[in-house]
């Protein structure tokens, strides 16, 4: 956890490490993972538009693979 202090801070790695410890499963991936989303950005506003959806967009994996294929195969 010392090697995160130069790059996060004594403060930051000092508080993610009481709620690791607080949470009851301790690791220094779970450390680094708490430091991580504290430095995260916040989710900006949702943006006010007119537009609206006509249709629910549709998942279409067999269009994915078939240029998947092609990539693959220079078809």
């Amino acid at each position: 956890m010392l090697a995160a202090v130069p790059s996060h801070g004594l403060e930051a790695v000092l508080v993610a490490v009481e709620r690791v410890l607080e949470s009851g499963v301790t690791s220094a991936e779970h450390v680094l993972n708490v430091l991580a989303r504290l430095n995260q950005s916040q989710v900006p506003a949702q943006v006010e538009t007119s537009l609206k959806l006509t249709g629910e967009p549709l998942a279409n994996t067999s269009r994915h693979d078939s240029l998947h294929l092609q990539e693959v195969f220079d078809v």
